[in-house]
């Protein structure tokens, strides 16, 4: 074990600072899925000539990021390099907040782009149905999938978070065994979502 991990693992627990942190993760995970639920619903109208039609490549790019941002954050924690790991989760958790920050912004604003809707009529038809065949199934499935995973894995990355931060580092690797492959899932397959549907914007 390297003096490195040896000093990070020596850290006392901070149980106390973890259950206020753990509380606050839930109540940021309810307003989060709260908005994701609402953005297709509720529409605010942009004023005259402006538009947020740069934002889903832009969100594309910064899921990207976060992905090649988690696979260092791995590599590093498996050579002990326990400092460059934090620092890359850090990264990757700021990054995961822009992307949601803008994400919303977007969906709150744009009406919703359609795997298919050739036409750009937001429908999909019986021809355009049969023009895109099963890609549209595998779109879709890909899509849910994505969609799941962010909503199970959002409360449960701040918990991983929330673990490291307070010197819980047994709790951690527990957690981080299943939600690290979960999360960079989200992260790999935002980017494909967005590639697959880029036609149709």
């Amino acid at each position: 074990m390297n003096d490195e991990r040896t000093q990070w693992l020596q850290r006392q627990p901070q149980t106390e600072l973890a259950k206020k942190l753990g509380i606050f993760a839930w109540i940021l995970t309810a307003i989060i899925l709260l908005l994701v639920g609402l953005m297709r619903r509720v529409k605010i109208p942009l004023p005259d000539g402006v538009s947020l039609s740069f934002l889903p490549p832009f969100h594309a790019a910064v899921n990207a990021l976060a992905a090649v941002v988690l696979v260092i954050s791995f590599l590093a924690v498996i050579q002990g390099r326990i400092a460059l790991h934090r620092r890359m989760i850090i990264t990757a958790m700021g990054l995961s907040v822009l992307f949601l920050l803008s994400y919303v912004a977007y969906h709150f604003t744009s009406h919703e782009v359609k795997f298919g809707d050739s036409n750009l009529d937001g429908v999909v038809d019986a021809a355009e149905l049969t023009a895109v065949g099963g890609t549209r199934t595998a779109y879709l499935v890909l899509l849910i999938t994505h969609i799941v995973a962010a909503a199970v894995s959002l409360p449960f990355i701040l918990f991983t978070f929330i673990a490291a931060w307070t010197n819980q580092f047994d709790k951690h690797r527990k957690l981080a065994r299943w939600v690290f492959p979960l999360w960079l899932y989200v992260a790999v397959t935002g980017p494909v979502c967005y590639w697959m549907l880029k036609p149709y914007y």
